[in-house]
């Protein structure tokens, strides 16, 4: 049985998620790199082919838009068969709602949509030996319960906390629904890491170091964990 997956990563034409691309087309995987603008995402898989001689895939993707996710449903399905807001300074007594409404297109609503749209692809291709993988990228700000202890920390970046949240509690039931199917699901927190996400903040893991946090997560074997919300260093709390 090949060990080939065919592998979405969102939002993947830089960061995090253009690291894991590479990370992951490297150990033979056909990857797919997502971007919302085509000419973002053509710009990037050719970046990979020029720097690191690797063949990625693009797909056009808007998580937030039906029809392109659609889209890129029929086109995966096609060729292969198988398969954050920190802006706007707000606080939980002032927030800026036009904000926490985008946020939660991206990051709660559109990870939905997206999910399901591909679960019917996921669940076609998933095997006992090599079950399909959801994994949704994290932030240690996402648990409620670290959020409530007194070693938190920016509690002001009240849209992509609560979307974060939000989305951990949405993963924990579909991780459930989907195990008998033999499905894995998991939340990983890649880590304080210096992206665009965060303005390029100093100090920092560098996005390719970011991406190997998650890249174990991403090619789980039947024996893998589900309904995990894990980092580097371990199990975080939910």
């Amino acid at each position: 049985m090949s060990s080939n997956k065919v592998i979405l990563v969102t939002g993947s034409n830089s960061g995090i998620g253009y690291e894991l691309v590479h990370l992951l087309a490297a150990k033979g995987h056909t990857v797919y790199l997502a971007a919302r603008k085509q000419t973002s995402g053509i710009e990037a898989v050719a970046k990979i082919k020029g720097e690191k001689n690797l063949d990625v895939k693009f797909v056009q993707l808007d998580v937030t838009e039906i029809a392109s996710i659609e889209a890129a449903v029929a086109k995966i399905q096609k060729d292969e068969g198988c398969i954050g807001e920190f802006s706007t300074p707000q606080t939980a007594a002032k927030p800026n709602i036009t904000s926490i409404r985008a946020t939660f297109e991206t990051n709660f609503y559109g990870m939905i949509q997206t999910t399901t749209a591909f679960l019917p692809l996921l669940r076609s291709s998933s095997t006992p030996g090599a079950p399909s993988v959801i994994l949704q990228v994290s932030s240690d700000m996402a648990s409620n319960t670290f959020m409530a202890s007194p070693e938190s920390f920016l509690h002001e970046a009240v849209a992509y906390n609560t979307s974060k949240a939000a989305a951990n509690s949405y993963i924990i039931a579909l991780a459930r629904e989907l195990k008998e199917a033999g499905i894995k699901v998991n939340c990983v927190i890649p880590g304080f890491t210096t992206t665009k996400l965060n303005a390029f903040a100093p100090g920092g893991k560098t996005p390719e170091k970011g991406a190997e946090t998650l890249l174990e997560w991403c090619l789980l074997d039947k024996d893998g964990k589900t309904g995990q919300f894990a980092y580097d260093g371990g199990v975080w709390p939910w």
